[in-house]
C-alpha cells in the first residue's frame, strides 16, 4: 500500500458515517495490541479552542524534552498535519504502512460480522498506533467530535482539558449548552484531574457536577488571575496566577483575546501536570508557548492589504472573530470571502461577520458537505448588500485579492474545508 493508496482506503470509509461509541474502537485497537494503553497522555474537548490549546501543550512538553505525540483533527492542507511526533508529521510511507496493518483488522472485524469502523475510528488507530511504535513520552490528544462517545476516549490521561464550550454539532451533541456540555465532559475520568476554561454558567455546573460524581480534581480558569500587559497582532504578553505558581511575561504568537484565555488554560494543564509529577522546567514552558502555532486561526498570511485565514464555522468563534477584527483592524474597509458546510448555522454566523465587510464574496468548501453559495448568498444579503457568488476557490481568491483596497482587509473565513485550500493557494511569507 502506498500513500495515495492509504488515503484512498481513509477517506473510502467516509460512507460508514460517523458512529458515536466506543465499542469498534476498542475491538480494533484490542486487535492492534491495545496501542493506546502504551502511552501516556493528555485529552482536549470543548468547541473552539482545542486545536490552540493542543499545540500549546505540544510544544511545552516538547521544549521539555519530552518525545511528544500530537493528535489534531481536522487538518488544513495535508492529511499527515492530524499525526505528529516532536512536531514533525507523520512520513506518508509510515502512514501507508500502518494503514495497511489496520487495514488488515479492519477485513478481519468485518468477517466475523462486526461493524465496519468508521473514518475517524479508523484514524485514531493509525494515530495510537503510530505513538505506540515511536514510544511517545506523552501525547497531547484533540477530541473529534463531543467526547463522551468519541474513539479518542479509550485513553486514561494524565488530565483532561475541556476549552471553550458554545452551540455546534446540536444534531448530535443536543440542542442545549448543559447537553453539549454533558457530552463534552464525558472525558473526565474516575480520579483523573481536570482543567476548564471560564465557561458558561449552565456550562460550569454540568462540569463540576460530572467532576464531583467522579472524584476528579477539577481546576477552573480565573479570568481575574490573568494580567495582559500587551495585545497586538502575532504577538500578545500577558501574566498568569495559577495555585501559587505565577507566570509572568508570556509571550505567546496567536491572536485574540480568546487565545489568552486557551494559554491560561494550558498553562493551568501544566501546573497539574508538574503536581501529577511530570517535569516541566519553567524555560520549557516559556520557550513553548511563545513558539506554539496553530494555522488558519486569525492567521495574517499577507500584509498590505492584510490577508487573514480563520477558520470560524459557529456562532461563538464568529463572535470572537469578529471582535478581533473590530479591536485590530478597526476603520479598515473589510472584504470577507466566506463558505460553509450544510449542517452549520449560516444564520448566526453571517450576522456577526457580515455587517463588518463592505463587500462579500461567496463560494463552496471543499467537502462533500458544502453548502450551495447561492442559498449562503440569500443569508448573507440580509447584512451586506454587495454579494457576489463564485463556488470556484480559486477565482474566489483571485476576485478577492482584486477587490480588497490597499489599505484593507480581505479576510477568508466560514469552514476549515475552505481555509486549507485557500491557505495553499496563498503561501504564508
Amino acid at each position: 500500500m502506498n500513500y495515495e493508496e492509504a488515503l484512498e482506503f481513509i477517506h473510502g470509509t467516509y460512507r460508514f458515517g460517523s458512529k458515536l461509541g466506543l465499542e469498534n474502537i476498542k475491538d480494533l485497537l484490542q486487535r492492534l495490541g491495545n496501542p493506546h494503553e502504551r502511552f501516556r497522555a493528555v485529552h482536549v474537548a470543548g468547541t473552539n479552542g482545542k486545536g490552540s490549546v493542543t499545540s500549546m501543550l505540544a510544544h511545552v512538553l516538547h521544549e521539555a524534552g519530552y518525545r511528544v505525540g500530537m493528535f489534531i483533527s481536522p487538518y488544513l492542507e495535508r492529511f499527515t498535519e492530524r499525526i505528529q511526533v516532536d512536531l514533525k508529521e507523520i512520513e506518508p510511507h509510515e502512514l501507508a504502512r500502518i494503514t495497511e496493518r489496520v487495514k488488515e483488522k479492519v477485513v478481519e472485524m468485518v468477517s466475523e460480522g462486526k461493524t465496519h469502523p468508521t473514518e475517524f475510528e479508523v484514524v485514531t488507530a493509525i494515530g495510537f498506533t503510530y505513538f505506540a511504535e515511536r514510544q511517545v513520552d506523552c501525547a497531547v490528544v484533540e477530541v473529534g467530535l463531543g467526547g463522551r462517545l468519541d474513539a479518542t476516549n479509550v485513553v486514561n490521561p494524565l488530565v483532561s482539558v475541556i476549552t471553550s464550550i458554545s452551540y455546534d454539532h446540536m444534531d448530535v451533541l443536543g440542542d442545549t449548552l448543559e447537553k453539549i456540555a454533558a457530552e463534552k465532559a464525558g472525558i473526565i475520568k474516575q480520579g483523573r484531574p481536570v482543567v476548564t476554561y471560564p465557561q458558561h454558567p449552565e456550562v460550569i455546573s454540568v462540569i463540576r457536577r460530572v467532576s464531583r460524581e467522579r472524584c476528579a480534581p477539577l481546576f477552573e480558569v480565573d479570568e481575574e488571575s490573568i494580567e495582559v500587559v500587551a495585545s497586538q497582532v502575532g504577538r500578545q504578553v500577558f501574566n498568569y496566577s495559577f495555585g501559587g505558581e505565577k507566570f509572568s511575561n508570556v509571550v505567546i504568537r496567536l491572536t485574540g483575546r480568546h487565545q489568552i484565555l486557551n494559554a491560561a488554560t494550558a498553562l493551568t494543564a501544566v501546573a497539574v501536570l508538574r503536581r501529577e509529577g511530570i517535569a516541566i522546567p519553567d524555560d520549557a514552558v516559556y520557550r513553548g508557548m511563545e513558539r506554539a502555532v496553530w494555522p488558519g486561526r486569525l492567521e495574517v498570511v499577507r500584509r498590505r492589504p492584510y490577508v487573514i485565514l480563520d477558520g470560524a464555522h459557529n456562532e461563538s468563534g464568529a463572535q470572537v472573530l469578529a471582535s478581533a477584527i473590530k479591536e485590530y483592524y478597526d476603520g479598515k474597509p473589510v472584504t470577507l470571502v466566506i463558505g460553509m458546510l450544510k449542517d452549520k448555522d449560516a444564520d448566526a454566523i453571517v450576522k456577526h461577520l457580515c455587517p463588518l465587510a463592505e463587500s462579500v464574496i461567496v463560494t463552496k468548501p471543499d467537502s462533500p458537505r458544502a453548502m450551495e453559495p447561492d442559498e449562503l448568498a440569500i443569508k448573507v444579503r440580509g447584512y451586506c448588500p454587495d454579494v457576489t457568488v463564485e463556488s470556484d476557490i480559486e477565482k474566489a481568491v483571485a476576485m478577492g485579492l482584486k477587490r480588497v483596497a490597499e489599505d484593507g482587509v480581505l479576510l477568508f473565513t466560514g469552514s476549515l474545508y475552505l481555509i486549507g485550500k485557500v491557505r495553499g493557494l496563498l503561501k504564508p511569507s
